[in-house]
């Protein structure tokens, strides 16, 4: 294989698929990326096993192959180059040469046979959304995920799709967050999918809020995401996802409605002196008032009292500040309601005046 090209032909695909290339690889090869010069495209395909990224430019070479190339090294070196530089590389006997002006460089390869692929998975049915869609529906409810939960099929996150809507899902047992979307699809019969968190992961960092179009393709043990050049293909997580309905309150008790970015700074400076380790705080909820307490083993306090729309009975409640500030990093509009039934139970956290999300946070005792 012997090619030349910009550096900025360069770094944009390698920079797309370098998500699924891990610091430590097990097997060598999945620290390169394989690079394939066929038919006037030039690919990159990286995996680490669980997902796999796949970009695509169009390119003239002089010389079709493939080669695998240490990933992050050939990144490294297209960072340090001069933005309008040329790169030629070049593959033989195991080593791969890559040369730009007076600076030049030999990388060990793979044999191309040792590279692991994704075959050829089955999928049956496809969904089309908007870039911006697909990427607010999964922001709005991709922090609740787990963790490395022994639950596994709470470490991802619950794809639904219907002819009519898609729903995305994450619980980690202690918070929930649903958000949806109405759209017409393909799909002839409801279908549930958990994605694994860092495909998760890799579509938040790769897809753009705007109008562009993503195409999901539905497998029964595979999912594939696919916008202009760049197509990812992740395993599923395999297991029932918890039926979340059961656990989702009503619209009932008492409701308070606060102004988000208020209720979001007055949370983020009584964090300052909260419990690192448990993170809790007190709402004390009273006649169009709320005041947020926060103390830590140091005996050190801290207290911020906001106007908010009630006039329900006085509740106390506590709460891990930090799922009250993930829902409110997500939430779009300029008010937020809380329903609450008494200090003991789940509280229902909805954006003012809108249906398309919903959250559930657990109480914490204090």
């Amino acid at each position: 294989m012997q090619l030349s090209i910009t550096r900025e032909d360069l770094f944009k695909p390698l920079r797309q698929v370098i998500g699924a290339v891990e610091r430590q690889q097990t097997i060598p090869a999945l620290g390169h990326v394989l690079v394939a010069a066929e038919d006037g495209t030039l690919s990159f395909t990286a995996t680490d096993l669980e997902i796999e990224l796949v970009a695509c430019i169009k390119a003239s070479f002089e010389e079709e192959g493939s080669t695998t190339i240490p990933a992050r090294k050939l990144l490294d070196i297209c960072q340090a180059l001069p933005s309008d530089a040329s790169v030629d590389i070049s593959a033989a006997e195991g080593k791969v040469k890559v040369q730009s002006g007076r600076s030049r460089f030999t990388l060990a390869s793979v044999p191309v046979e040792d590279f692991p692929r994704i075959h050829e998975v089955e999928l049956d049915e496809r969904v089309t959304l908007t870039q911006g869609e697909f990427r607010g529906l999964i922001d709005r409810a991709s922090f609740a995920m787990a963790q490395q939960d022994v639950r596994y099929y709470l470490n991802g996150l619950l794809l639904e799709i219907d002819p009519e809507q898609t729903r995305t899902v994450a619980t980690d047992g202690h918070r929930l967050a649903l958000s949806q979307i109405a759209h017409s699809s393909e799909v002839e019969a409801d279908r549930r999918i958990i994605m694994p968190r860092k495909g998760v992961q890799e579509l938040q960092r790769l897809l753009v809020e705007d109008a562009s179009q993503i195409t999901l393709s539905l497998g029964k043990n595979h999912v594939q995401a696919s916008i202009e050049g760049l197509q990812m293909t992740s395993k599923l997580i395999e297991g029932r996802f918890p039926e979340y309905q059961r656990v989702l309150p009503e619209q009932e008790g008492a409701l308070a409605r606060m102004d988000t970015a208020t209720l979001k700074q007055a949370l983020g400076r009584v964090a300052i002196l909260c419990n690192e380790k448990y993170k809790g705080v007190r709402l004390i909820l009273d006649s169009d008032s709320l005041a947020i307490q926060a103390h830590n083993p140091e005996h050190e306090q801290a207290e911020d009292e906001i106007e908010i729309q009630y006039s329900g009975e006085k509740h106390e409640i506590g709460f891990n500040v930090q799922y009250l500030l993930d829902v409110l990093n997500v939430m779009e509009t300029e008010a937020v309601d809380f329903y609450i039934r008494d200090g003991n139970s789940s509280v229902l956290i909805l954006p003012a005046e809108q249906s398309d999300s919903r959250y559930v946070v657990m109480p914490m005792r204090l």
